[in-house]
């Protein structure tokens, strides 16, 4: 891990855990959402956020590996107040039941981490007849945020606390393709790239925080909207290609991220008093970093806004 000791202006580094960079911070009071939480950065985020005193919703895919983190977290840490509850961001219909839900719950929310995700899949379609890399990591996310904001709304003013959206996004998101977000070929299997079509739902998450963070602004809410890459991380996302599977497994203990330093910058944006006020910032190694041009395209932002409430509707 000798490459990442360099500390940035936070005082953090890409070797910083997500337990240090959250060191002294109380959350008791807070309730947070994670994406993804059955698994790698998703569990990290939920076991720190809740160590912290955050109220932890987990959402997650399959509720019999979300039951056994929840356990394991209670375990470990008797006062952890957490819970899960189904949702598959692939799928329309169950992100709205989870919104319906919790909403109906009456529980406040003042974090919404949206940390799941897939990577350079086969092309498959959701449910929803949608690219699925495109759906998962975006669409489920946008329409997600979307049905919990007045909620999250009601909890900054009511408690007279900063609500903060985490999107997960990557360094990927530089390598799209060269359009970007492909508008009118989404679903184009012929043209179709695992990867450039991961960077495009990346890309997508940077987008859709900055283009949040400037409607919130306007709106005068008091939440902010930013995203981050993690790391290069030795997880499960890699899955499904057996060449960078197997070169993670080699290597990842000397290039890679552990899962704890992959949460720390997650577990920064969404609980530090230095990120207070920020929005519509990308965040690398627990510190501001710069995103690509495509990403600070307002305009582009403007589009995909529009491209996806269409989606969603």
């Amino acid at each position: 891990m000798w490459l990442f000791w360099r500390k940035g202006p936070s005082g953090f580094s890409s070797s910083s855990t997500a337990e240090e960079v959250t060191q002294g911070i109380n959350g008791t009071g807070l309730t947070a959402i994670v994406t993804g939480a059955s698994s790698g950065i998703g569990t990290e985020t939920s076991r720190v956020l809740a160590m912290r005193g955050v109220h932890v919703i987990m959402g997650v895919r399959n509720m019999s590996a979300g039951k056994e983190v929840k356990n394991a977290i209670s375990k470990e840490i008797p006062a952890a107040k957490i819970d899960a509850m189904e949702l598959d961001l692939s799928s329309m219909a169950s992100v709205r039941k989870f919104a319906s839900e919790y909403t109906s719950s009456g529980l406040p929310l003042n974090l919404l981490i949206n940390n799941a995700g897939i990577m350079a899949t086969p092309f498959m379609l959701s449910k929803d007849n949608i690219e699925l890399q495109f759906a998962t990591n975006h669409i489920g996310h946008f329409l997600l945020t979307n049905l919990l904001l007045e909620t999250m709304k009601k909890t900054a003013r009511k408690t007279k606390k900063e609500g903060r959206i985490v999107n997960v996004s990557s360094e990927a998101h530089r390598f799209p393709y060269r359009e970007g977000i492909r508008f009118d070929k989404i679903n184009d299997q012929a043209g179709y790239s695992s990867v450039k079509a991961y960077g495009q739902s990346k890309l997508a998450n940077v987008l859709h925080a900055n283009e949040l963070a400037r409607r919130l602004k306007e709106d005068g809410a008091e939440i902010t909207a930013n995203s981050l890459h993690p790391g290069v991380i030795t997880s499960n996302l890699y899955r499904h290609n057996s060449f960078v599977e197997g070169l993670t497994n080699t290597l990842g203990k000397f290039l890679f991220k552990n899962v704890q330093q992959g949460a720390a910058t997650t577990c920064y944006v969404a609980l530090h008093p230095q990120v207070e006020g920020k929005s519509g910032e990308y965040f690398s190694d627990s510190n501001v970093a710069k995103a690509s041009g495509q990403a600070m395209n307002v305009e582009l932002a403007k589009k995909l806004w529009d491209f996806s409430m269409n989606l969603v509707k």
